[in-house]
């Protein structure tokens, strides 16, 4: 049976180490390269040529989600799977919409990971029941632009709407207006709870 080729994109050392000896102990799977970055992940996926590759979000510089649609606009058929520690619906959102097949959550079963390897090798998508539970609670219209996530990430560190404005250069009153619509679509109450929903879906990151 041939091995399935697998690249890891993780920004810590200890962490890809791991991945690739438990990847080494299987015989479904055969790792073939490892990147700490965004931007080294795309440089080397060409040389590597992996079947699947397993992905973190959060990595320095440009973010996984973005590292995959990148990828995915120059190799259409590259095949991704997310292992991660978020657990937001809208991180998961974001990842498969920009492409990934599987979203895993670091820390699982190495039998979860095989049947996700081999799933979506197949041209399937593996997401796991709570993965699954977390995303069927997303409402589309609880969506922030990127200007409001900028806001909402000045506000989760406590700044006023003066400073806001004054760090993203535009008017009190367009931050105002910002604010009012982040509270209407997270439905919270007040800048606390804003922050803290935010925070637990996967909308900022701290």
């Amino acid at each position: 049976m041939k091995r399935i080729k697998i690249f890891i994109v993780d920004d810590h050392p200890i962490m890809r180490m791991g991945i690739a000896a438990l990847i080494s102990s299987s015989r479904e799977m055969l790792s073939v390269g490892q990147a700490g970055s965004g931007e080294e992940a795309i440089e080397k996926h060409a040389l590597c040529k992996p079947d699947v590759t397993l992905i973190d979000l959060r990595l320095p510089g440009i973010s996984g989600v973005e590292t995959i649609r990148r990828i995915r606009l120059k190799y259409p058929n590259a095949r991704f799977i997310v292992l991660t520690t978020y657990e937001g619906d809208e991180d998961i959102y974001q990842a498969m919409e920009a492409g990934a097949s599987g979203y895993l959550i670091k820390g699982l079963p190495q039998e979860m990971l095989v049947n996700a390897v081999v799933c979506v090798h197949g041209g399937g998508r593996f997401l796991p029941p709570l993965m699954s539970q977390a995303l069927a609670t997303r409402t589309p219209d609880s969506r922030l632009s990127l200007r409001e996530r900028e806001v909402l990430t000045l506000i989760s560190k406590g700044k006023s709407n003066k400073e806001i404005a004054m760090d993203l250069h535009i008017s009190e009153a367009t931050v105002k207006c910002h604010v009012s619509v982040i509270l209407t679509r997270l439905k919270a109450a007040d800048r606390t709870q804003a922050v803290m929903t935010a925070l637990q879906r996967g909308l900022i990151h701290v």
